[in-house]
């Protein structure tokens, strides 16, 4: 699936036009073999789909069992491989593989490859095998290394010992011929020869003689690793290079990096059930769809990114050979309903801790979620509010009683986090159990010299070496120097349970914590003040801060939108015209509303993904519930203008909140298609896309990590919430933490609420 190859975007604050998105769109359908979704009464239709997943087959313990060389699927569906230590057959029941060579011939297997009657054939260190009832059956007349096969009509031919053997009927022929004795790949041509693919060139060998290409006018490079046909009859032969296609006698185009390979070390070549061309490189596998590449690449899809074989299934699933073991890339059909009830059961499943915060869990072994564990975050509270948020939506679309009740648990567990700390108002980062003794930034002494060191990186750094405060009770322990960003999390997430869930009562509650909470910010200065009385590192909206300090400049704008969006929360909670007093005097005696018109900073120094999450946590309050048209123009502004340089991520969350905020449903198909896109798989693993040769290395739209030149879709980048940077060359922690799926869940849920996306079958209207 392609995002990017059609459009590239290096500018922060570029725009992707109309016919730029469809071409991208029709990409993706193409590689899903699926028509570009219809809408119906405005909102994404949600047909079915095909959503990839990956399965990891490890054969044994030794890492030669695992070096994969080569791969075949029988008629009967069942999978052979062939390693540096012999030949297995996966035992599909089992999920077990079956040694078949025995010990007096283990030894390095090359290729296999399946005949026309369904006959196994393997070509090995010492000769030919074939499949047997009771096993594999060595032909006695070859005795030597066999490294390339195929199957023509009645016969079965094997390359090695500098000529080519001819196996038919139980016979047994040998041909010397005067060719490179370094083969690595034949294929019939349909006729009566075939092509041979060797290291120092492409031979086609036919009764009449052959052709020999290897000069650069004839190949990319004459290293040539596998050859295989097209779905229209063109031969792909791939090698150090990149690919080179002919059709009949005519060379009629390349493949490089400057066409969207990603790498130009290609290993193998084969055409899907699908039609599909998938390619192997030392990067990855590679997929062509006929306008355009993906790549399935990382522990995500692949055990290793050394790609050896390919083999396709009956059912279309991609088996794969890699340095690493079998990696299986399989499909089934699923709707984004379907795609959202999977990761709603992941979230319930490892991601919600006592007393209900929600977030990343830890994984005892990279990628093994049976070993995972709770952790605590310094943003618990925001991605609480953030599931709580998302409730609020699938209750509002669906009426769900397990969604309130989900969403109810989320409130009080965010409101825990303030009353857990004893004080009028002040709101906890997070809390844990009073066992727990390992905790992500425990309590610490700071010496003078290390004080030193962090003052002069930050003036605005704070001193804190008791993080974390036991509770009254003593069950909890509470972590204080609370940022703005759980602020502005916290009252996103309130504001969507008081306005979609909450009944009358309900709606009391919620409304005295929200007051709670900004009295207390008021009544100390616009601050949120900590323990010690003096405000906590980040929790700054004050006037004489923001306006006046030169070292809050780069937080002026996104500050000023967060509080006028906590007061106007609480006007809408409470109807008490003190907040709106306090609203107007920010906006109008301190001027925020010139620094909420440009809030966005294009800036690629103080750019952050951060800034623009927590812009998108904060504009509904001021756009969905301002009526003054004066005051709605001003957001409106601040909010196309933050739009402008966030439209370019293709992030259906900041779609979804710029649809709702104002008035309009950009990109629909779009974010539809990332939602489509997204993997299956929510656990964290390192994707490196800085090594791939298809893309460049930049350094925008932020300038403090390396970046890609395209966005990349979301099958090819790490598993990231939207506060993270999506053009990022390198993201993931290993594969030793497992996503909660709230970046995906909450903007699936809006959209179903605003009638974006369609139920499975059938529409219903847009809630207010």
């Amino acid at each position: 699936m392609i995002f990017g190859s059609e459009v590239e975007v290096v500018n922060p604050d570029a725009r992707l036009s109309g016919c730029a998105l469809e071409t991208l769109i029709l990409s993706l359908s193409l590689a899903l073999s699926l028509s570009v979704p219809t809408c119906l009464g405005g909102g994404v239709a949600d047909t079915p789909f095909v959503q990839e997943y990956h399965e990891a087959y490890t054969i044994g313990q030794e890492s030669a069992s695992n070096d994969v060389r080569a791969i075949a699927v029988d008629g009967a569906g069942e999978v052979w491989v062939g390693t540096k230590t012999g030949v297995y057959r996966l035992d599909t029941g089992k999920k077990q593989w079956v040694e078949l060579m025995g010990k007096a011939h283990a030894g390095p297997v090359y290729d296999i490859v399946v005949d026309h009657a369904g006959t196994v054939w393997v070509g090995a260190w010492n000769g030919m095998y074939r499949s047997a009832p009771d096993g594999l059956k060595k032909l006695e007349q070859i005795d030597h290394p066999i490294t390339a096969l195929c199957a023509i009509e009645d016969q079965v031919i094997g390359l090695g010992a500098g000529g080519i053997w001819r196996i038919a009927d139980d016979a047994c022929t040998y041909e010397e011929i005067p060719y490179s004795k370094h083969f690595r790949a034949v294929l019939p041509d349909g006729h009566s020869g075939f092509w041979i693919a060797t290291g120092l060139g492409l031979y086609h060998h036919t009764d009449a003689g052959h052709k020999f290409y290897q000069a650069e006018s004839e190949l990319l490079g004459p290293d040539v690793q596998d050859i295989a046909y097209a779905p229209d009859g063109s031969l792909w032969i791939g090698g150090l290079g990149g690919i080179t296609v002919y059709k009949g006698a005519n060379r009629v185009h390349n493949f490089t990096p400057n066409e969207g390979l990603p790498s130009v070390s290609i290993r193998c070549v084969g055409q899907g059930s699908d039609g599909l061309m998938w390619v192997g490189t030392d990067r990855g596998v590679a997929r062509y769809d006929g306008r355009n590449w993906s790549l399935r690449h990382s522990k995500r899809w692949l055990l290793s990114d050394d790609v050896r074989d390919i083999a396709f299934d009956p059912e279309g699933n991609a088996w794969i050979a890699t340095g690493n073991g079998v990696s299986a890339i399989k499909r089934r059909s699923m709707t984004l309903a379907e795609k959202g009830d999977y990761f709603l059961d992941v979230c319930l499943a490892r991601h919600v801790r006592e007393p209900g915060l929600v977030e990343k869990c830890l994984l005892g072994a990279p990628g093994d979620t049976s070993t995972w564990k709770p952790r605590d975050d310094d943003n618990d509270g925001q991605y609480t509010a953030m599931y709580l948020a998302m409730e609020s939506f699938r209750y509002a679309a669906t009426k769900d009683p397990q969604a309130k009740a989900n969403a109810k648990k989320a409130f009080e567990a965010l409101r825990f986090l303030q009353t857990v700390t004893g004080t009028p108002g002040f709101v906890a980062r997070t809390v844990v159990p009073s066992n727990w003794t390992r905790m992500a930034d425990p309590n610490r002494k700071i010496s003078d010299r290390q004080w030193a060191e962090m003052y002069v990186q930050n003036p605005r750094e704070k001193r804190v070496e008791t993080r974390w405060h036991p509770s009254a009770d003593g069950k909890w322990l509470w972590k204080g120097d609370t940022s703005s960003d759980e602020i502005t999390g916290h009252m996103f997430g309130y504001l969507f349970y008081y306005d979609l869930v909450a009944d009358d009562t309900e709606r009391q509650h919620a409304g005295k914590h929200v007051l709670k909470i900004i009295d207390y910010i008021i009544e100390n200065g616009y601050v949120l003040k900590d323990l010690d009385g003096t405000h906590t590192k980040w929790g700054v909206w004050a006037p004489e801060r923001l306006n006046d300090d030169p070292d809050w400049t780069p937080e002026r704008g996104v500050n000023s939108v967060e509080i006028l969006s906590f007061l106007k929360l609480a006007y809408h909670v409470s109807g008490d015209l003190r907040y709106q007093n306090e609203y107007s005097n920010l906006l109008y005696k301190h001027d925020y509303a010139a620094n909420v018109r440009r809030a966005k900073t294009y800036n690629p120094t103080w750019r952050t993904h951060i800034d623009d999450e927590l812009l998108a946590l904060a504009y509904p309050s001021l756009l969905l519930h301002e009526k003054d048209p004066k005051l709605r123009r001003l957001y409106r502004e601040s909010i196309d203008h933050w739009y402008a340089a966030v439209k370019a991520d293709c992030s259906p969350f900041f779609d979804f909140i710029y649809g709702a905020c104002a008035d309009k449903a950009p990109q629909l198909e779009m974010s539809a298609a990332s939602l489509r896109d997204a993997s299956l798989d929510l656990v964290r693993w390192t994707v490196d896309n800085s090594r791939r040769e298809d893309i460049s290395l930049v350094r925008i739209p932020e300038r403090e990590h390396l970046q890609t030149n395209r966005l990349l879709p979301p099958s090819e980048r790490g598993v990231i919430r939207w506060d993270e940077n999506p053009w990022k060359a390198v993201q993931g922690d290993g594969g030793r933490t497992e996503s909660d799926g709230v970046w995906w869940l909450l903007p699936y849920w809006m959209g179903r609420h605003y009638s974006y996306i369609q139920p499975p079958g059938g529409s219903h209207k847009s809630n207010p």
